[in-house]
């Protein structure tokens, strides 16, 4: 890939959980997890949350037939609902790779979404998919060369179920996507630094504060001192608090970028729409 190449990253889906429209979420959005990047034209997909749907009719609009990486940070309802609905899956023209590292060897991906497309959950099985799909497991750890000049690095996180988490090199520049995952308090994720180290964007899971964090542990999910705290210790540039309670209301976000900018002037809280160029 030419070391030239912009690298854009755009947020389709930003929550957590489950989907959350309403009056209360328009300013930062009730799609659950879905980002974006590109490199160039080749473009890369972290999680299928109910985003992955607008993400769809963008692409379409653009391009047509989609040439696509989709990697899963895992396989709970709220990162994967969005994919019967991802219309480039339906298009024979359309070229996908679909990868997971946390579910060997007791399941596949396609196994797992086989069976969450399927009666009585879903009137139309996973094979009604016309698009050539290449679906890839690998052990959480392994590094993945989905392209020329672009190395993925992948580590467990600390997550019900397993989930992986993913650092993105291209071009001289890193992008740690990192989300879903539970901080031990006191001490930092060594597996969470080194997919972080010197990053120019991570991508967090702050789905609650230092005070709500204790009356949700092992739930498995961090908070965005947290996330602060891990993007001081890494030298990451910026820090993008992500993943957000379906309960923070724009007004809570709002008071949560504030604090965060406060603590870390890199801090940024993903809203949907919105676009950084590392």
């Amino acid at each position: 890939m030419a070391a030239e190449s912009e690298i854009v990253i755009r947020f389709w889906g930003v929550r957590g959980s489950i989907a959350c429209p309403g009056p209360d979420t328009v300013r930062y959005g009730g799609n659950t997890s879905c980002v974006e990047v590109r490199v160039g034209n080749r473009v890369f997909i972290f999680d299928a949350g109910t985003g992955l749907r607008l993400l769809g009719e963008a692409l379409l609009a653009n391009n047509g037939a989609v040439d696509a990486d989709l990697f899963f940070s895992h396989t709970h309802v709220d990162h994967v609902c969005g994919l019967p609905f991802f219309r480039p899956a339906f298009l024979p023209a359309s070229r996908l790779r679909f990868w997971a590292g946390h579910l060997l060897p007791e399941n596949t991906l396609k196994g797992v979404l086989s069976e969450m497309m399927q009666a009585p959950l879903f009137p139309v099985p996973l094979d009604i998919l016309q698009a050539r799909i290449d679906y890839t497991d690998f052990p959480c750890g392994t590094a993945l060369t989905p392209g020329e000049g672009l190395v993925l690095k992948t580590a467990p996180l600390n997550h019900p179920n397993g989930a992986t988490g993913y650092r993105f090199e291209c071009a001289g520049r890193v992008i740690a996507y990192i989300t879903d995952t539970e901080h031990r308090p006191g001490q930092l994720d060594r597996n969470i630094l080194g997919l972080c180290d010197r990053a120019d964007v991570m991508i967090y899971d702050s789905t609650y504060t230092d005070e709500e964090y204790p009356s949700h542990v092992n739930w498995g999910h961090s908070t965005w001192q947290e996330g602060v705290k891990l993007a001081k210790a890494a030298g990451v540039k910026t820090l993008a608090i992500f993943h957000h309670d379906p309960g923070h209301d724009d007004d809570t976000m709002d008071g949560i970028g504030v604090a965060a900018k406060k603590a870390f002037p890199g801090a940024v809280v993903a809203r949907e729409g919105m676009v950084l160029r590392p």
